[in-house]
């Protein structure tokens, strides 16, 4: 990491090696509206631990993540005291236009006056056409000139052969945007492994996401979990998921998406004083993680992309939540939770229409999936 990749230029070591996702902020009682003078706090909390790293995007919570970020972070601390992270995503844009109004926005949101950190969302297989369309590359480019942004990099969602594509067409990125988890460190689908080597081939930072897999490795089905507690009883679970992801060399900070208070107290508590996973530990994670590949679970991370567009209003991740719960041997909660997650649409209303599986991250088989749910809920 302290070697530059061809191009780019030098980022500065974030004061933790843990960053705050602003992506599944907590919430009021209704479900839906952020709970700003919680998130005030957990900022307080982890500026006080020497964080510094916050990223949010433009189409976290319809706009209300960087709305959030500006009232309860950006205005209620020097601005040189922490560093930002957003997304422009091309996929809600109507054309090269409205893409590139989405900078405006952000800062317009945020209050920022620049971004430290600029990506280009989610790119994968389906979608990063449409930013060379409309010439977003360049852009952020002429931004980072202009001192808008001053690092500009994308989140990655696909297979090693178009990462390296990519980085080999845009050299001059500074950092790239990796899913790292030991769940998926060799699922094909993922690749986690794979694009890791390709950015530390190249001497390139890369952020990690989903550590901790959507809360699935928070969580962890009870015979994983048993696995991670006989070997270290006092160490909480995400902690395990967590200090893998930041034990990559090359990684520049870890983004956990902290819904609580206790959930910030606890990831502070293994990363304000890191300690990469020793020999022994990583053998643990290895035990972890095949007993956890022998489960058929939904590898669903719950970021909810794919609800965004549906026809009938599906929510798809809490159906599969639902299930997972139910191969995980729990048939009542199952049922129950089931029952939450379907006011407007059963899995077996599903139109086949394919709009959520060309957005998911993923690339799951979201439609297939979504037959075996109603097969057993409906």
């Amino acid at each position: 990491m302290t070697e530059e990749a061809k191009g780019t230029r030098a980022i500065e070591e974030p004061g933790l090696r843990l960053g705050f996702g602003l992506m599944r902020l907590p919430k009021l009682a209704d479900g839906h509206t952020i709970d700003e003078a919680q998130t005030a706090k957990m900022a307080d909390m982890f500026l006080g631990a020497g964080g510094t790293y916050f990223d949010t995007a433009y189409v976290y919570d319809d706009g209300a993540s960087e709305e959030v970020c500006g009232r309860a972070i950006v205005d209620r601390h020097p601005r040189d005291s922490f560093t930002l992270a957003t997304k422009l995503n091309a996929r809600v844009a109507k054309d090269a236009e409205d893409a590139r109004r989405q900078l405006d926005v952000s800062l317009e949101r945020t209050h920022a006056g620049y971004f430290d950190y600029y990506l280009l969302h989610s790119l994968m297989l389906n979608n990063h056409e449409t930013y060379d369309k409309y010439g977003l590359w360049d852009f952020c480019r002429r931004q980072r000139e202009e001192g808008r942004i001053r690092h500009f990099g994308f989140s990655f969602h696909g297979t090693p052969a178009l990462l390296e594509r990519l980085l080999d067409e845009n050299p001059d990125v500074d950092f790239v945007q990796l899913q790292v988890n030991y769940a998926d460190w060799d699922d094909p689908n993922i690749s986690s492994a794979k694009n890791v080597a390709i950015c530390q081939e190249r001497h390139m930072p890369f952020v990690v996401m989903e550590p901790v897999k959507g809360g699935t490795l928070a969580t962890p089905p009870e015979q994983v979990a048993r696995i991670l507690k006989e070997a270290e009883p006092e160490a909480s679970l995400p902690s395990w998921a967590i200090r893998f992801a930041a034990s990559q060399p090359g990684v520049l900070v870890v983004l956990s998406g902290m819904s609580d208070v206790a959930q910030m107290a606890d990831n502070l508590s293994f990363m304000r004083d890191f300690k990469p996973l020793t020999s022994e530990e990583l053998a643990v994670i290895d035990k972890a993680r095949a007993e956890l590949s022998k489960l058929d679970l939904i590898r669903c991370t719950g970021c909810s992309y794919c609800t965004k567009g549906c026809p009938v209003g599906m929510q798809i991740p809490d159906i599969f939540k639902a299930m997972n719960t139910y191969l995980m041997g729990g048939e009542a909660p199952a049922r129950r939770s089931y029952g939450f997650a379907v006011p407007r649409a059963h899995a077996s209303d599903c139109l086949a229409c394919g709009q959520c599986e060309a957005a998911c991250p993923q690339h799951l088989p979201i439609i297939e999936n979504l037959r075996r749910c109603a097969e057993v809920f409906d």
